[in-house]
């Protein structure tokens, strides 16, 4: 059942859903999170270009002025929808989509800048990742980070996907301990666990009715 907007219930879009997420572990994988609740109800996060410059300041990228555009946030669709096939792929076991591989690689092609060092009063910085980046500069840098994630034995197997249905986050296990079930523990973890405290209170409250029920 649908309402008046076209939405099912429960997809009500917060300002919290719509936020721009950075703890997926990798560039790579932080361009897959900017789409939301996959694959119940995909909420868009990058969806214009000031969305496309925070996104950048966010992962500690600068785009080049003239290569802030929807343009760019349309190649950058394309090449995020790309890699969620692959990794989806990788993790289920299922082949990728050709084209999702061909793409990568062709995105892949252009060389970023080189990284660089510069003295500062307090020892040296590197700030190669904070050149402003043309449009396909930024894309291979992405591309890139995908296929050396992809290329690791050990981060690779580290891929995890949210357990929540209504997220399936992409994000990378750095835990040392028990692997995590959820993209975040504030978010849906405690949102799960909330979730079964409510199941069994209304467990409790049917009583003897409902279990003859």
């Amino acid at each position: 059942m649908e309402d008046s907007a076209g939405r099912t219930p429960g997809t009500r879009v917060t300002a919290r859903l719509r936020e721009l997420r950075f703890d997926a572990g990798s560039l790579s994988l932080n361009l897959i999170a900017t789409v939301g609740r996959r694959p119940a109800s995909p909420v868009e996060r990058l969806d214009g270009v000031e969305r496309l410059r925070s996104w950048c300041a966010g992962v500690g990228l600068l785009l080049r002025g003239e290569d802030a555009t929807p343009q760019t946030v349309e190649s950058l669709h394309a090449l995020r929808a790309a890699a969620h096939d692959i990794t989806t792929a990788v993790l289920h076991g299922r082949p990728a989509q050709p084209g999702a591989v061909e793409l990568v690689n062709r995105r892949a092609q252009t060389e970023p800048p080189a990284p660089r060092l510069s003295l500062t009063a307090s020892g040296v910085h590197v700030d190669g990742r904070c050149a402003h980046l043309s449009a396909d500069a930024l894309q291979s840098l992405i591309a890139r980070d995908l296929i050396a994630l992809l290329g690791d034995p050990d981060r690779c197997s580290r891929l995890r996907e949210c357990d929540s249905e209504i997220c399936r986050m992409i994000y990378l296990d750095i835990g040392r301990g028990w692997p995590r079930r959820w993209c975040s523990m504030q978010r849906c973890g405690n949102s799960a666990k909330a979730a079964r405290h409510r199941r069994r209170k209304a467990g409790a409250l049917g009583g003897p009715e409902e279990r003859s029920a």
